[in-house]
């Protein structure tokens, strides 16, 4: 008879092998199995790690060391470098949303349903490379909150800019990686849309007063976030109703995440424009403070609705 003592310890070094085996595994059936093998092997995809190191770094930063280097450190003159970036955005936003709507969401597409093309045709192939241009582009927005940082505009990196610019490349790495293509990408084509706008808006606000003066739609574009997330939640519901063989668990992660989003920015349209009075008070009072601090610190003046700059999605 096996003595117990030795009974326990066979025990654990079979647990000890058997655990990471089995965790091995599910690792590789979660990150490669079950991942559409055309985009897995694309950079940042194969793996959540880089993705996630990119995340966390932005964050330490945003949150920790940024703050603490400008602390006593004169705020920098970014003017002329996010003039350039809003610029950028909108170029990238703009040929994102051409192009996926000329390849589906302009009338090939159907609203109701969209299955993935799994084939190697051509524009199956474009849909997944834009894909994955906004989930790279969802990587270059973090540079929205260091610009907030290096302006030293702390009190703009709000939980719902930081909500927002986390989960973001999160959610397009995982549409890439598992679902590259069909019904989910209405999501990117409606935001994609809404930036040109919001970017468009940062881009002429940044010229200074005589161009801000005009700039009188602010709140609209909130207005347009918020039906975005609207259109997205009716969209993927849509879902457990026709089935065209897109998968239906991506609308427990969709679905939610639109509610979310629906109240923080509900919320903040109404602290910021929650009467005409202080509409008109608000924008008079924020004209140039911008999502990503286009104007000189020194033109700024500091109001409880400064924070209009946090919404940015």
């Amino acid at each position: 008879m096996i003595p117990a003592k030795r009974l326990t310890k066979m025990a654990t070094i079979v647990n000890s092998t058997v655990i990471p085996e089995k965790s091995t595994s599910f690792y590789h059936y979660l990150f490669t199995e079950i991942a559409d093998p055309r985009t897995n092997s694309w950079f940042l995809i194969k793996d959540p790690g880089p993705g996630l190191a990119i995340i966390i770094s932005w964050m330490y930063f945003v949150l920790n060391i940024g703050p603490k280097m400008m602390k006593d450190r004169e705020p920098f003159n970014l003017r002329k470098t996010i003039i350039v970036y809003n610029l950028v955005q909108v170029i990238i936003s703009s040929y994102l949303f051409i192009r996926a709507g000329v390849i589906g969401w302009f009338g090939k597409y159907s609203l109701r349903c969209q299955p993935i093309d799994f084939s190697d045709a051509p524009e199956a192939q474009e849909m997944r490379e834009l894909m994955y241009m906004y989930f790279i582009n969802k990587l270059l927005e973090l540079l929205d909150t260091v610009f907030f940082v290096l302006r030293k505009k702390q009190n703009q990196v709000t939980f719902l800019h930081m909500y927002h610019h986390t989960v973001m490349p999160m959610v397009s790495w995982g549409g890439l990686k598992y679902v590259p293509g069909g019904h989910g990408t209405l999501i990117g084509f409606i935001n994609c849309f809404v930036h040109i706008v919001m970017y468009s808006y940062y881009s002429l606000a940044a010229f200074g007063p005589k161009i801000q003066k005009y700039l009188w739609w602010k709140k609209y574009i909130t207005a347009m976030q918020l039906g975005q997330f609207c259109i997205v939640f009716i969209h993927n519901s849509q879902l457990f109703f026709v089935d065209c063989g897109y998968p239906r668990w991506t609308a427990f992660v969709t679905m939610p995440n639109a509610v979310f989003f629906y109240f923080l920015f509900s919320h903040f349209y109404k602290q910021a424009y929650g009467s005409s009075k202080q509409s008109k008070k608000s924008d008079k009072n924020t004209m140039k403070i911008e999502t990503n601090n286009n104007t000189p610190q020194k033109e700024i003046k500091e109001t409880k609705s400064s924070s209009v700059k946090a919404h940015n999605a």
